[in-house]
């Protein structure tokens, strides 16, 4: 009696890093299909695209009317740069607000909203572990909230198209803008397991927004009170200046434009450098600060070349790290530029904090996810 043997070849054992990003990524899969379904995003997505376009083409009719006033006047001169420049500051800063609150409504009801449908039990009862879970709800949230900061992306460009800025400019906003909405979502998502009820999630997440926004900005501003102090001074001595004349050529001075003289005495001053961390958190700050804005020369006033409005955030935040040593004037018997340099960036701590803060909440939603719950929220729904 012959005997056949057959021999089978046992599947590939797929490694569980493998295991475990594909999880992930089923998770996405299934979020983004439901999203796409629903018409209210794209309704949502086309009126950001409006909007944008709407501020874009109205900062470019006051640039030109601006320029018009200007030849206006007798010997009036229109700006050497074109309006790029102010368009990419206001379109920055427009969508860094709007994406700030629309994140949270993309992101804070992506655990208890499937909760509450009953259709989160269902992820929990298969292999799926409550990392994957989070991880797979708060990337697609993320891609979500990429596609309105994608469908703004041609009018930032518009800043290189008509002049005044780079393209290192924007590559380096357009990325600083897809982190800070992720930390956004990773705080919607983070809250959103944390509670039980879809519509208590985001409002606590708009607040914890607004408390990055604003609650920086009160710290800051509570802190510097606190930061009383002294610094080592002399008296400063401004030069006179020429009054001006048009169509005249006046030689620019050299900055700073006052000199220090006289014994060092202690001065009054604010040690800003010591609260300067609280205002690091804030999204504005991180954003502008990680722009590398060029430094700027004085004119024939002695005052530096204007600035926009996010790179006057980032100016501030040079200052406040700097403290009175770098800003006082004749701190230390030495004159200080107006114009301070990036030679230590704030935005890196800033960012941290926030990734800081963004982790807590997911690894408190992780542990909410685990299963089996030994203890639930009253009025919580199984399945």
């Amino acid at each position: 009696m012959s005997q056949r043997t057959e021999t089978t070849q046992p599947p590939p054992v797929q490694g569980r890093g493998g295991g475990y990003f594909g999880g992930i990524w089923d998770v996405v899969v299934l979020e983004l299909k439901q999203r796409l379904r629903s018409r209210g995003w794209y309704i949502m997505l086309g009126i950001w695209f409006l909007l944008t376009g709407l501020v874009t083409w109205l900062t470019w009719a006051a640039w030109n009317a601006q320029q018009e006033a200007q030849r206006s006047y007798p010997g009036g001169a229109a700006a050497a740069t074109g309006p790029g420049s102010m368009i990419f500051e206001v379109v920055l800063a427009f969508v860094l607000l709007f994406a700030l609150l629309v994140a949270p409504a993309l992101s804070a009801n992506a655990v208890n909203g499937d909760r509450a449908g009953g259709t989160l039990a269902i992820l929990q009862v298969t292999l799926l572990r409550p990392g994957q879970i989070l991880w797979g709800k708060f990337f697609a949230a993320w891609a979500a909230a990429l596609a309105f900061l994608v469908a703004s992306a041609p009018f930032l460009i518009t800043g290189v198209a008509l002049g005044g800025m780079t393209p290192g400019h924007v590559l380096v906003a357009l990325l600083m803008l897809a982190v800070e909405v992720g930390v956004v979502c990773a705080v919607g998502v983070g809250i959103s397991a944390l509670a039980g009820r879809p519509l208590f999630s985001i409002v606590v997440t708009y607040l914890a927004v607004a408390g990055l926004v604003f609650g920086s900005l009160i710290a800051f501003g509570l802190g510097t009170g606190l930061s009383q102090g002294t610094i080592m001074a002399n008296q400063a001595q401004y030069r006179s200046y020429s009054p001006y004349v048009p169509m005249e050529e006046q030689p620019a001075p050299a900055d700073p434009e006052y000199t220090c003289s006289g014994p060092l005495r202690e001065q009054p001053a604010v040690h800003t450098e010591r609260v300067a961390w609280m205002l690091a958190m804030n999204p504005y700050v991180v954003v502008a600060d990680a722009i590398p804005y060029p430094v700027r020369t004085s004119n024939a006033y002695g005052m530096s070349s204007p600035v926009g409005a996010i790179e006057t955030i980032s100016q501030g935040a040079r200052y406040a790290m700097a403290g009175p040593d770098g800003t006082y004037p004749c701190a230390n018997g030495e004159a200080k530029p107006r114009y301070l340099a990036q030679s230590s960036p704030l935005w890196p701590l800033g960012l941290g904090l926030q990734c800081v803060f963004a982790g807590l909440l997911l690894w408190l939603g992780w542990r909410e996810l685990r299963t089996p719950a030994h203890r639930l929220a009253r009025g919580t729904r199984i399945a």
